[in-house]
């Protein structure tokens, strides 16, 4: 078997979590811990952060602050943030990266690829021509360019030039 070192990612493999949501545990830990958290906004009804096992670049995960875990628990409120927000992160994405295209989707159930089948959250995953490559079609792995520190400040400044 070949082998792709990243030794930069084992500060999240095996990482212990304790029996709070993984969502839940970033939004509760407050403000003051955001940037090591790596949440991007706080809205009133919605939280945004990087998606520390990223499929690309810049993916983002807009979470409903409400620990809930089918599209259909959703208040109206909380669909119409929901929403917005995802709006306005492709924007600030847009701004920051300037991708060629994205992939927007919510994986309802372990079955359906939820990681965290729990607290439902919408990925936003920016795209560009030829971001893909032999890596995940040959060794499932992906490549990841730039580490997580940096995406978070460009996303970071971004979002506050809104």
């Amino acid at each position: 078997m070949d082998r792709l070192w990243a030794p930069w990612r084992g500060v999240y493999v095996g990482k212990e979590h304790g029996e709070e949501c993984i969502f839940c545990e970033k939004l509760n830990a407050g403000a003051g811990k955001d940037q090591e958290n790596y949440v991007l906004y706080r809205g009133d009804k919605v939280f945004v952060l990087l998606n520390i096992y990223p499929y690309n670049n810049g993916h983002l995960m807009v979470v409903p602050k409400r620990h809930l875990g089918d599209i259909e628990e959703l208040t109206f409120d909380e669909m119409q943030e929901l929403f917005a927000v995802t709006q306005r992160m492709v924007r600030v994405q847009r701004r920051a990266f300037n991708p060629d295209g994205f992939n927007i989707g919510i994986n309802l159930g372990k079955v359906a690829g939820a990681g965290i089948p729990g607290h439902l959250h919408v990925h936003i995953v920016p795209r560009w021509g030829g971001d893909t490559n032999f890596m995940p079609v040959l060794s499932d792995v992906r490549v990841i360019s730039e580490a997580l520190e940096a995406t978070y400040t460009k996303l970071k400044h971004a979002l506050e030039m809104e």
